[in-house]
């Protein structure tokens, strides 16, 4: 991340220096191609202004407020969409600790507190459905009438639509990675799907088996499809490895344990343990199968290897934030 990009949690301590910048509004679950059209307006007219583009954005994800019985399945956790933000080009991320009682706000207060007083915008750039304040009494119409007297400028984008004319959604792209179906979650991402975790210690039944990993427990609310991916792993240090990983409960040797994200890295022996890494995922390559005995496991393990090292060779950037993310080695 960027030694310049801040990560803001109480909109009242906004440096000076940030203020009457562009704001961009939302959740941004995934910071997918839809979030991105939102994004990139907002940069270019911070750009125009010659002003600093910030993000306002809510944390927890207000579902989880709302209905805390029901898990969600975060793509971009605040760590990880940050860094998304940073690569992006913002100066900025404010997350808005979302409580009852900020729900509770109504929507002349959220403009008056937030957007004028707090961040002293210039410019709000957000989706055209959104709505803000007490039982979502704040919509379009009262953000660009409320601009109109506080003195900011409003910009709605229009819903972005993929190569299908379909709606590219949050939950549209949750559905595919519980699938499986990484390659087309990507496509709607723009990038590949990226979890971040502290590599812990295991049983180290790999690495007596010729296959060391780096393991790592994501939130029990992850949906992702338990079975093996091809990946690529970003190390602390900023360097980048191919792998092969297996997500869930190794049904051949732990069948009740918590899932866990185990990554083999090729041509790698280091220890990483301690140290936040991220993984990307390029390929799905099976499900979980229970084999009779470490044996067959082990020459499973050995083509998908091979598999991955076959499928990761040809692999090319979708963008430049996919780039960013998971091609150029540098600082993480």
């Amino acid at each position: 991340m960027s030694q310049s990009f801040l990560r803001i949690t109480d909109t009242q301590r906004l440096p000076d220096t940030l203020r009457g910048g562009v704001v961009a509004i939302g959740n941004f679950d995934g910071v997918h191609r839809g979030h991105q059209t939102v994004l990139d307006r907002a940069l270019a007219e911070a750009e125009r202004r010659g002003v600093p583009a910030l993000v306002l954005t809510f944390d927890p994800h207000p579902r989880t407020v709302f209905r805390p019985d029901v898990p969600l399945f975060l793509l971009t956790p605040p760590p990880l969409k940050a860094r998304l933000l940073a690569k992006l080009g913002f100066a900025a991320v404010v997350e808005q600790p979302f409580t009852r009682e900020f729900a509770g706000l109504d929507a002349e207060r959220f403009v008056t507190d937030i957007l004028d007083a707090n961040l002293g915008i210039s410019h709000a750039v957000t989706g055209f459905d959104f709505h803000f304040g007490k039982n979502r009494q704040g919509g379009p119409a009262f953000l660009m009438e409320a601009g109109e007297r506080h003195g900011f400028g409003v910009t709605l984008v229009d819903a972005f639509r993929d190569e299908g004319a379909e709606i590219v959604s949050s939950s549209r792209i949750r559905e595919l990675l519980c699938e499986g179906e990484v390659a087309e979650a990507a496509g709607l991402l723009g990038y590949r799907f990226t979890v971040e975790a502290e590599v812990t210690g295991g049983k180290q039944l790999g690495r007596t088996l010729g296959f060391p990993t780096a393991n790592m427990a994501l939130p029990e609310s992850t949906g992702l499809k338990h079975g093996i991916y091809a990946v690529r792993f970003r190390c602390a240090d900023g360097t980048l490895h191919d792998g092969v990983a297996s997500f869930g409960r190794r049904p051949t040797v732990d069948d009740n344990g918590r899932p866990l994200l185990e990554t083999f890295l090729f041509d790698f022996s280091d220890d990483l343990y301690g140290q936040t890494c991220r993984v990307s995922l390029f390929g799905y390559l099976r499900g979980e199968v229970k084999f009779d005995g470490l044996d067959p496991l082990v020459a499973q393990m050995k083509r998908d290897e091979a598999e991955a090292r076959a499928l990761l060779s040809g692999v090319k950037p979708l963008s430049e934030l996919d780039r960013r993310l998971t091609f150029a080695a540098g600082p993480a």
